[in-house]
């Protein structure tokens, strides 16, 4: 446990979301007598992809998203708040424009609350149709979307094609679960993969990362929360953890204070673990902040 007079410190390796973030939210907060202090170390960069962008702005112009027979895409998927960004942008610069495509009778497929959160803050009326918030990681919702897509488009033999903006690092397991050859052809899913985005290491992260190490280098314990497979040699090394000769993780860092690591879910952890033979403390059970806070108190209780 946590007394009221020392918090734990709680490095957040991401970029804090507006208005409000949900990390910041549960982790500021007191309750069954722990007491963290969060800090938000954004690792990653990302930029627009150009091409992906004119690509995606073509159909749209062009109206080739929407439920009829003549459309090229029955829907749209997002699965990063980046993504949703991009198409953001895109919606925004054209608003104006009486073309504009209306897309309100069209699904749309969203991974979890924040994904969905930032589509329903897009300008559009009547309002996007938006399903899958209750998924919460890609394979859940490939499953959600077989069969809600199935249904949405139950009078058609061949189901139209899905649009999936995405960046330039993504998982596979939604184009291969949706077009596996071992689905019956009435419910198979063709999808599209437009990049719209990339990602990278943030130049300062590593330097920002070590000053909030200073910064609490007297507390007896901290935790840092991955979010990402990138930026995750860096992380090591700054905890003094990366043998340079073998690019793993020899032992964890000597002395005080001890520093532990959660990650978001598996995928992070399997990166860890494949790329540096390192088993982080914690596994989030869902990818969420109540899941990562959750991960993070039962396992200081199993210390006491």
């Amino acid at each position: 446990m946590t007394s009221g007079s020392e918090r734990v410190p709680v490095f957040l390796l991401k970029t804090k979301s507006t208005p409000t973030d949900g990390y910041e939210d549960i982790f500021t907060t007191p309750r069954h007598n722990f007491n963290f202090e969060p800090t938000f170390v954004p690792v990653l960069q990302h930029r627009f992809e150009d091409d992906g962008m004119q690509q995606c702005e073509k159909l749209l112009r062009d109206k080739r998203i929407n439920k009829n027979l003549d459309g090229a895409y029955g829907g749209l998927i997002f699965t990063s708040q980046r993504a949703v960004e991009a198409f953001a942008k895109l919606v925004d610069e054209y608003k104006g424009d009486e073309s504009w495509p209306h897309l309100q009778d069209i699904p749309i497929y969203s991974v979890g609350p924040a994904t969905t959160r930032a589509l329903k803050a897009i300008p559009q009326t009547p309002p996007l149709q938006i399903f899958g918030e209750h998924t919460g990681n890609g394979d859940a919702l490939a499953q959600f979307i077989l069969e809600h897509y199935g249904e949405w488009y139950k009078d058609r033999s061949t189901k139209p094609s899905l649009l999936f903006l995405v960046g330039e690092q993504r998982r596979d397991i939604i184009p291969n679960t949706l077009m596996d050859e071992n689905l019956p052809n009435n419910q198979r899913i063709p999808v599209t993969e437009i990049v719209v985005y990339g990602t990278g290491v943030m130049e300062s992260f590593s330097k920002d990362f070590d000053d909030v190490l200073q910064k609490t280098i007297t507390r007896q314990s901290r935790w840092v929360v991955v979010f990402s497979p990138t930026g995750c040699d860096s992380l090591l090394k700054g905890l003094g953890m990366l043998n340079d000769e073998t690019g793993k993780v020899a032992k964890r860092a000597q002395g005080e204070p001890a520093t532990y690591i959660a990650t978001i879910g598996p995928t992070t952890r399997n990166y860890l673990k494949r790329t540096f033979d390192y088993e982080p403390d914690v596994c989030s059970g869902k990818p969420s902040p109540e899941g990562v806070w959750q991960g993070i108190t039962d396992f200081i209780k199993g210390l006491t």
